[in-house]
């Protein structure tokens, strides 16, 4: 059976429409689709080996980054972990340096978004060391501290005090040593010039 002219002329713009109706439709979907997908995105950082020996320093934790907006920060005291959840890598870096400049120091599970040696220390031996910087809130905290400073080779002593977020080391050291032996105890220090 032939259709009449006026009927296949009908079919040919109805079927371009209908195409053209999914096109735009299937287009519609994949761009909500990449939409949503970027904005539940998000960044997570653990940092590992951050000193956590009391509640202050984990209210220290939350104050530091409470300034971030979008961060949260969950400490695990125990574990000596704190875990940030951003919305982007530049929103967890500006947690992190917060962290840093509050005086803690950790390990990132992210290799994008890390706590940056910001110490301004040389190697080699030095007589006399200050640091500034350190998060230092409680007795624990400061007994820590000389623990971590009298293990570096040619320390002699130190001046650090609860509370106290400055102070000197003396002997015969290696200054890049002690900064080393802090971070890795879960302190961010400074040199102070």
């Amino acid at each position: 059976m032939r259709l009449p002219l006026q009927a296949i002329v009908c079919i040919a713009p109805r079927e371009a429409h209908l195409k053209t109706t999914r096109w735009t439709t299937v287009s519609s979907l994949c761009a909500l689709l990449v939409v949503a997908g970027v904005a539940r995105a998000e960044t997570k950082v653990e940092l590992k080996n951050v000193h956590l020996c009391c509640g202050a320093c984990v209210k220290g934790v939350a104050e530091a980054v409470k300034g971030v907006d979008g961060v949260k920060a969950a400490c695990d005291q125990k574990a000596g972990t704190v875990a940030i959840t951003a919305p982007d890598d530049k929103t967890a870096q500006k947690a992190l340096d917060a962290l840093a400049a509050a005086g803690y120091h950790g390990e990132s599970s992210n290799k994008e978004v890390s706590i940056k040696d910001d110490s301004g220390v040389s190697k080699g031996k030095v007589k006399t060391l200050t640091l500034t910087g350190i998060h230092n809130c409680c007795p624990m905290c400061c007994k820590a501290i000389k623990g971590i400073v009298k293990k570096v080779d040619g320390v002699a002593g130190d001046t650090a005090k609860p509370k106290e977020t400055t102070f000197d080391v003396t002997g015969d050291f290696d200054a890049a040593e002690v900064v080393k032996a802090l971070n890795a105890a879960g302190f961010h220090v400074k040199v102070k010039k």
